[in-house]
């Protein structure tokens, strides 16, 4: 599916090329990144320089540097002479995420605990409502992002900058996880545990907070329909 509409530009000439093209290439970075996040582009698909150029209405330099840190956050998979494709996580990837991920949301969790306010919970409240809005007025796309927003938005709360950062790079691969995994019908993400979630926060209860986001995360794993192992090749 196409990329998201990129942001317009400001009609003012910037002074030099080296700001002309930083800020071109975060517009395309950004769009594409928004594009995975939200489940409009799936994993495995191509992303073609020259449609990109025309979409977005920029040179072959700016793309292909959008496209070089979108490889080094491991969104998108560069192969020589054949171009850039949307990444596809391995199953044993899909592992290693999700462990990643309840050791870093865990620390997360902890560090909200001590340090939220009630101007934080009534702003995760707020969210948490216009989540409840897009799962019941079916707009999947919405709520995806609402979803996966949530967490980061903890990550946000955390007051951890290093933390918040792993977990968008994590975010990222788990969307891409979920778009290749996931059964046909399943929640990527449990509306009620985010609500108790909330609860246990505003009560400042760090450690039933962090058990309730472990069963979360390992909940979301074993929705998952990861491909079998296959068992290993005796040789001579």
């Amino acid at each position: 599916m196409p990329a998201a509409r990129p942001r317009p530009r400001a009609s003012a000439r910037p002074r030099t090329p080296v700001r002309v093209t930083g800020t071109l290439d975060q517009t395309v970075y950004d769009a594409l990144f928004d594009a995975v996040m939200q489940g409009r582009l799936k994993p495995g698909a191509r992303l073609a320089e020259a449609t990109l150029c025309e979409q977005f209405d920029v040179s072959r330099t700016v793309v292909r540097q959008a496209l070089r840190r979108l490889a080094e956050a491991q969104i998108v998979e560069i192969v020589p002479n054949k171009g850039a494709t949307v990444a596809a996580p391995t199953p044993q990837e899909t592992r290693d995420v999700f462990v990643a991920r309840r050791a870093i949301e865990a620390a997360i969790v902890r560090q909200v605990a001590q340090r939220i306010t009630h101007g934080d919970i009534e702003r995760l409240q707020r969210r948490l409502q216009a989540e409840h809005v897009a799962l019941h007025d079916g707009d999947h796309g919405r709520w995806v992002a609402l979803a996966g927003g949530f967490h980061l938005a903890l990550a946000q709360l955390s007051g951890n900058a290093v933390l918040q950062r792993m977990l968008t790079e994590l975010m990222t691969r788990c969307s891409l996880i979920v778009a290749l995994y996931e059964a046909p019908g399943d929640s990527s993400c449990e509306h009620d545990e985010h609500l108790r979630l909330v609860e246990l926060l505003a009560l400042r209860d760090a450690e039933a907070a962090v058990t309730l986001m472990d069963a979360h995360l390992v909940a979301l794993e074993q929705r998952l329909t990861l491909p079998a192992t296959p068992a290993a090749t005796a040789s001579l």
